[in-house]
């Protein structure tokens, strides 16, 4: 069938956006002449494809959304109704498979509504879900299977980024600002679930023998990891080799830093996906998630160091007995270090 408005519903998070801009890609490869529309968290929004890939950005603004009293909340869905029925769509994507995301697409006036293979909290009632040939494979390649029942080849992954010359220039002169000298490595070390982080003196570690090995260390992040870049740079010694930029760059200029360095480094959080959808040398350390479903995709240089902990993988957000993050030592990551950086 070919469909001429379609509306793809991916609100959140970074990494799950970044894990959709392939089928953004495919979508528009298979729909060359549809007006393709985005419903997205404004955080997020930054990294939705501009134009030809994505034709317009509709935005669910959860943070203004979860400040709201019931009726507040109410008026707020039925001005969503009125504005998604207005669009007309004739197919409706729900990449997100929850219930909210499912109640959007619910409202928006559309009968023809599809989502994954992995819908949850009841989005099945409202979207069928598509279960192709790799179901249990990568979610990238989970997305792509909706993609291909849709008609699309989808042979080749492709990040459709946007232009970052903008913010290159910007880093540079925050770089420049701090001294930097040489090529730097970025070292992210926050992440969405406290299970995910790998522990502050474990970076202040590997810091120091990176630094001691001749190369410079860049600290990014959001504003919420900014006590834990703090620490991390008492615990280092506060060398001059370090900068800690945690919190004074957007999500954008993040992007950009990472695209100018030599090496990423991170536990499983949302700018790992930046690196590896910028094929950047990288290393991932992973504790309660699963790398085979979650793990950086599309790099042809990526190493993730797997905890050695008999639970890992078990996908709890809290635990009682948590030190699979522990597990992975300094000095097994900056093994891998070295070996990359013989290559590099």
């Amino acid at each position: 069938m070919e469909y001429k408005n379609i509306l793809l519903i991916k609100m959140s998070s970074l990494g799950d956006i970044l894990h959709t801009l392939p089928f953004a890609a495919a979508l528009r490869q298979r729909f060359p002449k549809a007006k393709i529309t985005w419903l997205v968290h404004p955080q997020f929004a930054g990294f939705v494809p501009d134009p030809p890939v994505i034709d317009e950005i509709i935005y669910f603004d959860k943070v203004k959304f979860n400040k709201m009293n019931l009726l507040a909340k109410l008026a707020y869905f039925l001005e969503m109704r009125r504005l998604l029925h207005s669009k007309k769509f004739d197919l409706v994507i729900d990449m997100q498979g929850l219930f909210k995301s499912a109640v959007l697409a619910a409202i928006s006036g559309c009968s023809d509504r599809i989502g994954y293979c992995e819908m949850r909290e009841g989005s099945w009632l409202v979207s069928k879900a598509i279960c192709g040939s790799h179901s249990n494979d990568h979610v990238i390649e989970r997305y792509l299977d909706v993609a291909r029942y849709l008609g699309a080849s989808a042979e080749q992954i492709v990040f459709p980024l946007p232009d970052l010359s903008k913010e290159t220039v910007s880093v540079q002169e925050k770089l420049q600002k701090n001294e930097l000298q040489g090529e730097y490595i970025v070292v992210v070390p926050g992440a969405r679930w406290k299970t995910k982080e790998w522990p502050a003196e474990h970076y202040a570690s590997l810091i120091k023998m990176i630094i001691a090995d001749g190369c410079s260390v860049v600290l990014a992040g959001g504003p919420d990891d900014t006590a834990k870049g703090e620490k991390i740079t008492e615990l280092a010694g506060k060398p001059m080799q370090l900068i800690n930029l945690i919190g004074q760059t957007s999500l954008r200029e993040l992007a950009a830093l990472i695209k100018g360095c030599k090496l990423f480094i991170s536990a499983d959080t949302g700018p790992l996906h930046f690196a590896a959808a910028l094929k950047k040398p990288l290393i991932a350390m992973y504790g309660p998630t699963k790398a085979d479903r979650t793990g950086p995709y599309g790099s042809d240089d990526a190493t993730v160091i797997l905890s050695t902990a008999a639970c890992a993988g078990c996908l709890k957000k809290e635990c009682d007995d948590w030190h699979c993050m522990y597990d992975i030592t300094p000095e097994m990551v900056y093994a891998v270090y070295i070996e990359k950086s013989r290559r590099l």
